[in-house]
């Protein structure tokens, strides 16, 4: 083929190939797909694989953010992965840009999960501490942590001994925060499993919003609850009771669409519907079962509902004391599989950041400018040309026992469906 070139992959850090398969779940040695590219193809034609699978912001390559050295001290002392980015709208005549910067945090356990809860808990705290704090000596406005961040994702296990991790919204963990979002005038969402006192002592996968004075503005509570593979969580807690609030803080208007929601169009959509300016996502969820969805379903929902979208993963492979089953014939195991983290953030006009690494504790700060939802609107139209009353005829008769799909069938055809 004419101009055909053979590029081989060069490891990050120099060894063979055969020395990089991942042991520490790298890909082919390198911390993200964005940065084998990068290494790997001449510039001119990685800025066209570029354009191509992150798109452009406002018609150019989306800008880097000077990281200030408290925070690159920090990232360097405790070994997480630091990128910032910057996301322009274009200039208006009768509205100044409202920009805010985002940071969302990735990061795997402190300790192994057969230490005793205490310790676990009180080591994750202690892990993310200077995460946070260089989230805040970044001038962070908004931060995002990942799905059930004081614990183990020990929801495959199917073991009740977990629940001890829950609490409730104004618990240990929100305290914790609760200091940060004081000293840095930062607004800090709180993905934990949540102890309702009032209601039974029952359990929900909820996200606590704190805001920026320390207050605690609200809560949501996972939507969409997995059955597939080993995410087992109905053991634990149920579909949440919240609906899709949009929480209007100092900083925009703020959503939460906690991990397997985002498999479900129609929940980005309600988010959207009330007015969400950014929507986190902030998740666990691991290769085998879903590595090729994440790239593709938050930068969708960011397109079609004109919004920004925050996608948090956790890194690591926890391995649990008990071997189990999924009921899915595989031989029993003891863990998910690897946590990829690869967090990023989406943005209505398709652009986007690259990832986190895939095997390292990470925080990805993103300056955002939340005139771009509106133009993209205005662009766009895509509110303007849905056909909301006739979704709602349809979904009104599908929620009926007698629904019979609208198909209309070709006389000529011998084709009989079972």
């Amino acid at each position: 083929m004419e101009g055909k070139q053979n590029y081989e992959v060069a490891p990050e850090n120099g060894k063979p190939e055969e020395e990089n398969t991942p042991k520490d779940a790298s890909i082919c040695g390198f911390d993200s797909l964005h940065k084998l590219l990068q290494s790997t193809l001449p510039p001119q034609l990685f800025q066209e694989v570029n354009r191509l699978l992150i798109g452009l912001n406002c018609g150019r390559a989306l800008d880097t953010i000077t990281i200030g050295e408290p925070a690159k001290s920090l990232s360097s002392k405790h070994d997480f992965d630091l990128q910032a980015f910057s996301f322009h709208a274009e200039k208006e005549s009768l509205r100044q840009p409202r920009i805010v910067r985002v940071g969302l945090i990735q990061n795997s356990i402190a300790l192994p999960t057969t230490a005793p809860f205490s310790g676990q808990k009180t080591a994750i705290f202690q892990k993310l501490k200077p995460i946070i704090e260089a989230a805040g000596a970044s001038r962070v406005n908004i931060l995002c942590l990942q799905e059930a961040w004081t614990m183990p994702f020990a929801f495959c296990t199917r073991e009740k001994k977990w629940c001890e991790f829950a609490e409730p919204i104004d618990g240990e963990s929100t305290q914790f925060l609760q200091e940060f979002a004081r000293k840095y005038n930062m607004v800090i969402i709180s993905p934990i499993l949540e102890r309702d006192l009032k209601h039974g002592e029952i359990l929900w996968n909820t996200a606590v919003i704190i805001g920026n004075h320390g207050n605690i503005i609200g809560k949501h509570r996972k939507n969409h609850i997995p059955r597939v593979g080993d995410f087992n969580e109905s053991t634990y807690y149920m579909e949440g009771n919240t609906g899709h609030p949009v929480f209007e803080t100092a900083f925009g208007k703020i959503a939460v669409n906690i991990c397997y929601g985002r498999h479900h169009p129609l929940n980005w959509l309600a988010f959207g519907l009330n007015g969400a300016e950014i929507v986190f996502n902030p998740s666990a969820t691991v290769g085998e079962l879903s590595e090729p969805m994440w790239p593709i379903e938050a930068r969708n929902a960011a397109i079609a509902n004109s919004y920004f979208v925050c996608s948090i993963n956790r890194v690591g492979t926890e391995i649990f004391p008990n071997p189990f089953t999924s009921g899915d014939g595989k031989p029993q195991h003891a863990d998910f599989g690897h946590f990829y983290g690869s967090t990023h953030i989406s943005a209505p006009d398709a652009s986007c950041t690259p990832s986190l690494s895939r095997h390292k504790d990470g925080l990805l700060i993103s300056e955002i400018d939340l005139n771009l939802c509106r133009q993209i609107k205005d662009k766009w139209g895509f509110r303007m040309t849905a056909r909301y009353d006739i979704y709602a005829n349809l979904l009104a008769r599908y929620l009926k026992p007698d629904f019979e799909p609208q198909v209309v069938c070709d006389p000529f055809s011998t084709k009989k469906n079972s």
